[in-house]
């Protein structure tokens, strides 16, 4: 991966998906009419793309107020006014705090996501991109249902430069937050990265621990947290979205991350995600160096989708 942007690398991690979007649009419209069958194929190739039914259905309903006007190629015309009706999608997603100012001492920031799709590895990259900007960051060990989680972001936070806060295996989360949270303003910590519990088999006992952690922050920093991170794997496609959904109904969302855009990945959940849910995407990961988790550019991804 040295030396390849990271839009180079997000292409070749939606080509999947890709594949499964555009495999056929040169042959779909080569010779034939813009009509009804011609625009159900396309709308059976986004829902295999995991664009999901209702973002496809409104991306459909779009394309179809529109028609070509037969001066050009009917394939790169359609092509063109899909990349424009996705990008669409996407309006009003609001940058991420990374590429704005911080308006509060310390800028309080909780992960939310279940185990494997990469969440404390998100918060290491992104402790490690607020410090190389010149910011004071602690990490605290929210986790506490799981040792190897604590010990996972232990591991980053050596590995960052970055202090953690943390207590033993089976602790109260929100004890370890409350200590996670003095220690911010004693010692003047510019961003507070926690992680958190994400174990939906016991769905009951992660909302009342994610209320309580979220009354003690507010508590203890009025106006915070200032932003609760979703992580979901893109390899998951719509189970991602189901994944959300509760935690959804457990918390406020503020923005997802989405993780491994790889190759393998299901990179239109995406699309389906922002539609259902109207949680703006905020960062998007395609590696493991630290530089290749980047804030969310809409034009960017679709431009890769689509092979642009």
């Amino acid at each position: 991966m040295a030396g390849e942007s990271f839009f180079q690398r997000l292409k070749q991690g939606l080509s999947k998906s890709r594949e499964n979007l555009l495999q056929n649009i040169g042959s779909i419209f080569q010779n034939r009419r813009w009509d009804e069958d011609t625009l159900d194929t396309m709308e059976e190739s986004l829902i295999a793309a995991d664009v999901g039914v209702k973002a496809t259905a409104r991306m459909m309903e779009a394309l179809r107020r529109q028609s070509p006007d037969g001066s050009g190629d009917v394939a790169e015309e359609m092509s063109s006014r899909l990349q424009t009706t996705m990008i669409q999608m996407f309006q009003g997603s609001a940058p991420p705090a990374a590429r704005t100012p911080l308006s509060s001492q310390p800028w309080v920031i909780i992960f939310l996501g279940v185990n494997g799709v990469g969440k404390t590895t998100t918060i290491g990259k992104l402790a490690a991109q607020y410090r190389s900007a010149g910011k004071k960051v602690l990490l605290v060990a929210a986790d506490t249902f799981r040792a190897a989680a604590i010990e996972q972001l232990d591991i980053w936070g050596q590995r960052v430069g970055v202090d953690i806060i943390k207590h033993r295996a089976g602790a109260d989360p929100s004890a370890v937050v409350f200590d996670g949270m003095q220690a911010a303003k004693s010692r003047g910590i510019d961003v507070l990265l926690i992680d958190t519990a994400g174990r939906l088999h016991t769905k009951l006992h992660l909302i009342e621990e994610l209320k309580k952690i979220r009354r003690v922050i507010t508590r203890e920093l009025p106006g915070a947290p200032h932003e609760t991170l979703l992580v979901l794997d893109a390899t998951t496609g719509q189970n991602g979205l189901q994944q959300a959904r509760v935690f959804r109904e457990a918390t406020e969302i503020t923005g997802i991350v989405l993780t491994k855009l790889d190759g393998t990945a299901k990179g239109g959940v995406i699309i389906s995600i922002q539609e259902e849910l109207g949680v703006p995407v905020k960062y998007i990961g395609v590696g493991e160096d630290v530089e290749d988790l980047q804030p969310f550019e809409p034009v960017d991804f679709v431009r890769a989708l689509l092979g642009k």
